[in-house]
C-alpha cells in the first residue's frame, strides 16, 4: 500500500544519469517512509554510489526527481540538504586527518542551521562519540584510527548534524562481527528515536539484521525488492552476483 505524503520521507521518481554515453541510473523510482530502514544492495558498477550522490546533492540527476521531506531537492546542494536534515557516509570517509575524534565530529554539530554555543557543540560530539562506541578516542587524531573506527567517527559526525535522513555507504566494511553487531544495535536504537535510514552493504550482513525491506540494483535498474531474507536467495539477485550459470545451478539443486 501507497504511503500517504506525511509518511513519506524521500521519493524519487524516475530518476536518470549518464557519465557520457553510459547509463548509469534507467529511471530509479521508489519511497522512503519515515521511520523505515531502507537497504540498498547490487554488484559493483549497479549505481548505488551514484544514487547516493544524487539523494545527497553531490550530483545531479539528468532526468526524473528527488523529494525529501516534500521539497524537491534536484538542485540543493550539500550543504542546504544538510541543514534540511539529510545526512550521509562514504564509501572512503570523509574526514579531517590531523583533527582529533572529538573536533571532528564537533563539525557536524557546526553545520547545523543554528550553531550552537562550543559547550553545548562539544557536549554533543562526546555524545555522538559515545553512541558509536568511541568515547575514549575523542583526543586521538583520526589518521591514527584504523579505518572501521574512521568509518565510525565520520557516523558520529553525521549524527551531529541531527539528521532525519541518514545514508551510510558501506558503513560496516572491514567491521569484525562483534562490532557489526553493535553497530546493528544502535541503529536499530536510533530508528526507534525517530531516524530515517537508508544504507548499503556490499556482502549485505548489516542489512539483514536492521533493515525492513531491501532493493536490489543491478546495471542502473531496480531488479528485485523486498524483505531481505527473500532477497539474498532471489533469482535475479543470485544471478547479478554470481552469474546466470551459478543462479540455473541453485534452482536445479546444484551443479
Amino acid at each position: 500500500m501507497a504511503a500517504s505524503a506525511a509518511q513519506v520521507c524521500l521519493e524519487l521518481r524516475q530518476n536518470k544519469k549518464f557519465f557520457g554515453d553510459r547509463t548509469i541510473l534507467r529511471g530509479i523510482s521508489f519511497c522512503l517512509e519515515v521511520g523505515e530502514i531502507l537497504g540498498l544492495i547490487g554488484p559493483n558498477g549497479a549505481g548505488k554510489t551514484t544514487l547516493f550522490n544524487i539523494i545527497s546533492g553531490w550530483q545531479k540527476p539528468a532526468a526524473g526527481s528527488v523529494i525529501f521531506l516534500g521539497q524537491e531537492t534536484n538542485t540543493w546542494p550539500p550543504e542546504r540538504l544538510s541543514r534540511a536534515g539529510l545526512a550521509r557516509t562514504f564509501q572512503s570517509p570523509q574526514i579531517f586527518p590531523e583533527m582529533c575524534a572529538l573536533e571532528n565530529v564537533l563539525m557536524g554539530a557546526w553545520l547545523r542551521q543554528e550553531h550552537p554555543p562550543l559547550p553545548e557543540a562539544q557536549e554533543e560530539a562526546a555524545y555522538c562519540l559515545s553512541l558509536v562506541g568511541l568515547m575514549d578516542k575523542g583526543q586521538t587524531p583520526v589518521r591514527e584510527l584504523p579505518l572501521p573506527q574512521q568509518r565510525l567517527v565520520e557516523l558520529a559526525r553525521a549524527l551531529a548534524t541531527r539528521p532525519r535522513l541518514l545514508l551510510l555507504d558501506e558503513i560496516a566494511a572491514g567491521f569484525s562481527q562483534a562490532a557489526l553487531n553493535r553497530l546493528a544495535a544502535g541503529l536499530l536504537k536510533l530508528r526507534d528515536q525517530g531516524l530515517t535510514l537508508l544504507l548499503t552493504d556490499h556482502l549485505f550482513t548489516l542489512l539483514e539484521a536492521v533493515t525492513d525491506r531491501v532493493l536490489a540494483l543491478d546495471h542502473g535498474e531496480i531488479i528485485a525488492q523486498g524483505p531481505p531474507a527473500d532477497l539474498i536467495r532471489h533469482p535475479e539477485v543470485i544471478s547479478a552476483y554470481l552469474g546466470t550459470r551459478y543462479c540455473s545451478n541453485a534452482n536445479n539443486g546444484g551443479a
